[in-house]
């Protein structure tokens, strides 16, 4: 076991007895939601998973200890902070950890973390990916790195949408990263239930997904797979009104000069102004249906395991 990871008992005991176990991540708690919302909704997701039958992992890192599965008064610390907790990736880890200090987990590290402790699997509201304008700037996501050599299934709906989506697909197939849809065939646009960019690989039930990565895992595959789970109905939003949101916050992004790790939270804060607060609530409703299914792929993977 790593010396610097601390894995609560509960969650050990699940792991060495083969029951299903979800992992978290802690940014969405520091930089992806205002208090008190960012921490009901963590504590949500972590009631929606138990509902299912798994148990929940809230990963952080807390006095450079890598910590997997917080407290509720540890879930609380990191929401009331918020954004002066540090927004911890793959490079912020070791510097972290070294200094002993907080650090909110990303993708990246989340999954790090968890393949650390053992957890295959892993819910969020959407990965990291390529920006737009990427061919200038060159800003691409440690999250597409991390899921081509990480063997966790990360279940999430699609990319944020102010990325480029077309582009993140074709570099996590260059990568060879698996990207299922779950009971569709078009990539989610985070807000909305699909893009225009269209899938190879579609699954319709959590017992499809976990043979998937059984088979993976036997054939000594490596790296990570994406199950990317499009919105409800009732949440999702239209498709102009976010796109023209998203316009417009990357203009007075560009304006003010944001770049790299500080653009998508400005992103999202700006997107959720703009449209009054249905971002907000959209993108909590999508990180609970996330939870479920994640919670529903576990289960399957350790019954068929069995």
């Amino acid at each position: 076991m790593n010396k610097y990871l601390k894995v609560n008992p509960e969650i050990a005991d699940a792991l060495k007895n083969n029951r299903p176990v979800v992992a978290l991540e802690s940014t969405i708690i520091s930089h992806g939601m205002p208090y008190p919302e960012n921490v009901e909704t963590a504590l949500a997701c972590e009631r929606i998973i138990r509902e299912v039958g798994a148990v929940p992992a809230t990963i952080a890192v807390l006095n450079g200890e890598l910590i997997v599965g917080l407290t509720e008064e540890e879930i609380d610390e990191i929401g009331k902070k918020g954004s002066r907790v540090l927004k911890t990736s793959r490079r912020d880890l070791p510097f972290v950890v070294a200094n002993k200090k907080d650090g909110a987990t990303t993708v990246s590290a989340t999954m790090i973390i968890a393949q650390l402790a053992g957890i295959k699997f892993f819910a969020t509201g959407g990965i990291g990916g390529v920006h737009r304008g990427a061919e200038k700037t060159f800003d691409i996501s440690a999250d597409l790195e991390e899921l081509a050599q990480t063997d966790v299934c990360v279940i999430c709906a699609g990319a944020k949408a102010i990325l480029d989506l077309e582009k993140t697909l074709e570099y996590l197939e260059t990568k060879g990263v698996p990207v299922v849809g779950y009971q569709t065939d078009y990539f989610p646009a985070f807000y909305t239930k699909k893009s225009s960019c269209e899938l190879t690989l579609r699954a319709d039930t959590p017992s499809e997904i976990a043979k998937m990565i059984k088979a993976k895992e036997d054939m000594g595959l490596k790296g990570g797979m994406i199950v990317a789970n499009p919105i409800p109905d009732q949440y999702s939003m239209d498709e102009k009104l976010m796109n023209d949101a998203i316009a417009k916050a990357l203009e007075e992004m560009d304006k003010a000069g944001i770049r790299g790790k500080d653009a998508t939270p400005y992103l999202l804060k700006s997107v959720k102004e703009i449209t009054r607060g249905q971002s907000l609530q959209a993108n909590i409703q999508l990180v609970y249906n996330n939870c479920r299914l994640a919670a529903q792929i576990a289960k399957a993977y350790v019954e068929y395991k069995e």
